[in-house]
C-alpha cells in the first residue's frame, strides 16, 4: 500500500514538472487575451464566422501549450463569448501537437503516419466542433463586461498582475485536477501492466487505449516519445492515434472544466461523440498506415508511464521515489516550476491584500490619449506580428532543441559511454537511467539531418537501426538485473554506436 500511495505521488510531482513549463505559457496567453480586451479575442477566433474552427486550429497548431495549459486559455475564449465549438476545438488541437513535436514525429518509421495523423486532427475538430454549436447552440454564456487595459506599460503590467491572479484562480484547479486524475490512474495500474496492451493483432487495443487515455495526461513530445516507441514495437496504429488524440488532448481537469461551464450531460454527450469518432478514425487509418518490415515485438515501455512506478522488490520506496523525481526533472522544468511558484506568491499576496481589484482598477485609469509617448498599433499589426512572432519563436525552437549533428554526436558520446560502462560493471539502475536519453539524441539525430537538409544514406539508416536495437536489447537485460547478459551487449552497444559513429565521419 504504500508504494502505491507513494507512486501515484510521484507520477503527479512528474506530470507537474512537465506541465509546469506550459501552464506558464497558458496563463501568458489568457491574460494578453484578457488586457487586450474581448473583441481582439474574438477576431483572433474568427468572430464566430466560418474561419473560426480553421482559426483555432492553426493556433492550437501553432502554440507550446499541452492539455492542462490550454485551460486558462479556454476560460479567457469563454469570457470573451467565443463559441463553445472553437473552444472546444482549441482545446482538444492546441495539446496534440506544435512544430517541435512535429518534427520529431516525421521521424517516425513512416512520415505518413504523422502527416495522416494531423489532418485527422483538422478533422475531428472541425466536426467535433461543428457537432457542438449545432446540437447546444443555446449554450452560451452572457459576456462579462471586460474592456481592455489602456495600452503602454500599464499594460505589460497588468498581464503580470493577471497571470499572478489566474494561478491562484479557480482554473488552476481543474489543472491540480487533471494532475491527480494521472496518479488514480496509477493507482489502478500495476507496475508494467500495459506492456502487451496495443498489440497490432488485437482488435480491442484501441478500445482499451481509449479507456486508459481519458484519465491520463502527456504533453505532445511525450506523446510523441511513445508514438516512436509504439512504431518502432510493431504496436498498433490505430490504438497510437486514439491515445495520441484522447491521451494528450484530453484530461480530468478539462473534462471537468467543460462539465462546469455547460454541464455535466452536455460533456457527457459531447466526450461521448469524440471517442466513437476517434475510435472510427483509429480503426480506419491503422491497417494502411502500419510499418512494412517491422516485427511485433510482443510488448512495449511505452505506457510505463502510466502505470505504477514501483513494483515489487523495491527495498527503499521513499529513496527511490526521490531519486526517480531528481533523474527525471529537466533545467527547463525547473526553472518553470520556480517561475510558476513565484506567480503563485505574487497571486496569494494579491488575494489577500487586493482581493477587490484595485491595482488593476489604478492602472486602467489612464486615458489612452494621455499617453503622449506610446505609439498606438492597429489591432491587425499586433495580431500579425504575433502570428509571425510564434511561427519564427517556433523555428527557432527546433534548431535549439535539434542542434547540429557535431553537438548532437558530441553529447552522444558521452551518454553512450555512461550506458556501456553501467552495463558492463552491472550498475542496472544508472543503466536504466541512461536508456531513455541514448535514445532520444538517437532520434534526435535523424530530426536534425531533416532540418538542416543533410540526407541520411540506407548504409546510415541501418547503423542507426543497429544502435536502436541494441539500446532495446540491453534495456531488457537492465530490467532482468542479467549481469553477464548487460555485460555483453553493453560491449556490442559500444561497438555498434563506434561504426554508426564512423559511417558518418566516413560520408563527410
Amino acid at each position: 500500500m504504500e508504494s502505491m500511495i507513494i507512486g501515484a505521488v510521484v507520477r503527479i510531482l512528474q506530470g507537474a514538472m512537465q506541465a509546469a513549463p506550459t501552464v506558464i505559457i497558458g496563463l501568458l496567453v489568457a491574460a494578453i487575451f484578457q488586457r487586450m480586451g474581448r473583441d481582439v479575442t474574438n477576431k483572433i477566433f474568427g468572430a464566430n464566422s466560418w474561419r473560426s474552427l480553421p482559426q483555432a486550429w492553426g493556433l492550437g497548431m501553432l502554440l507550446p501549450v499541452c492539455s492542462l495549459g490550454a485551460i486558462p486559455i479556454m476560460s479567457e475564449m469563454r469570457r470573451a463569448g467565443v463559441a463553445g465549438g472553437v473552444i472546444l476545438a482549441f482545446g482538444l488541437t492546441a495539446p496534440l501537437f506544435n512544430p517541435v513535436s512535429v518534427l520529431y514525429g516525421l521521424t517516425l518509421s513512416d512520415p505518413r503516419a504523422i502527416i495522416v495523423f494531423t489532418l485527422c486532427s483538422l478533422v475531428i475538430v472541425t466536426v467535433m466542433g461543428t457537432a457542438w454549436d449545432w446540437i447546444f447552440r443555446k449554450s452560451e454564456q452572457a459576456i462579462e463586461p471586460i474592456g481592455p487595459m489602456p495600452y503602454g506599460w500599464r499594460r505589460l503590467v497588468a498581464v503580470l498582475v493577471t497571470m499572478a491572479r489566474m494561478s491562484v484562480g479557480r482554473d488552476m484547479l481543474f489543472v491540480v485536477a487533471g494532475l491527480v486524475g494521472v496518479g488514480l490512474l496509477s493507482l489502478c495500474l500495476p507496475a508494467g501492466s500495459l506492456q502487451s496492451a496495443a498489440e497490432e493483432k488485437d482488435a480491442f487495443a484501441p478500445i482499451r487505449m481509449a479507456a486508459i487515455a481519458i484519465p491520463a495526461y502527456a504533453t505532445p513530445m511525450v506523446a510523441m516519445v511513445q508514438l516512436a516507441s509504439m512504431f518502432q514495437h510493431g504496436n498498433s496504429i490505430a490504438a497510437a492515434f486514439t491515445l495520441l488524440v484522447l491521451g494528450t488532448g484530453l484530461n480530468v481537469g478539462m473534462l471537468w472544466w467543460t462539465a462546469q461551464h455547460y454541464g455535466l450531460k452536455k460533456m457527457l454527450s459531447w466526450v461521448g461523440m469524440l471517442v466513437a469518432f476517434v475510435l472510427v478514425l483509429a480503426y480506419t487509418v491503422g491497417k494502411p498506415l502500419y510499418p512494412e518490415g517491422v516485427e511485433p515485438a510482443g510488448h512495449t515501455h511505452a505506457f510505463d508511464n502510466y502505470c505504477a512506478p514501483f513494483g515489487e522488490g523495491v527495498e527503499n520506496v521513499p529513496a527511490a521515489a526521490l531519486k526517480m523525481l531528481n533523474d527525471s526533472l529537466l533545467p527547463h522544468e525547473l526553472v518553470s516550476l520556480v517561475g510558476l511558484g513565484i506567480l503563485i506568491l505574487m497571486g496569494g499576496i494579491l488575494r489577500i491584500a487586493d482581493g477587490r481589484g484595485g491595482f488593476e482598477l489604478f492602472l486602467a485609469s489612464a486615458k489612452n490619449e494621455d499617453l503622449k509617448n506610446d505609439i498606438v498599433l492597429p489591432g491587425y499589426v499586433i495580431g500579425g506580428v504575433t502570428i509571425c512572432g510564434l511561427v519564427v519563436a517556433s523555428i527557432a525552437a527546433c534548431y535549439m532543441y535539434y542542434p547540429s549533428r557535431e553537438e548532437i554526436f558530441a553529447e552522444m558520446k558521452i551518454v553512450n559511454t555512461e550506458l556501456v560502462s553501467s552495463a558492463t560493471s552491472g550498475d542496472f539502475d544508472t543503466g536504466l537511467y541512461w536508456i531513455p536519453i541514448h535514445e532520444d539524441w538517437m532520434r534526435k539525430l535523424q530530426v536534425s539531418a531533416y532540418l538542416r537538409r543533410q540526407s541520411i544514406s540506407r548504409y546510415q539508416q541501418m547503423k542507426i537501426k543497429v544502435v536502436e536495437e541494441g539500446i532495446e536489447l540491453l534495456e531488457h537485460a537492465l530490467e532482468d538485473k542479467d549481469k553477464a547478459k548487460s555485460d555483453l551487449l553493453g560491449k556490442k552497444l559500444g561497438v555498434s554506436y563506434f561504426r554508426m559513429r564512423m559511417s558518418f565521419v566516413s560520408a563527410q
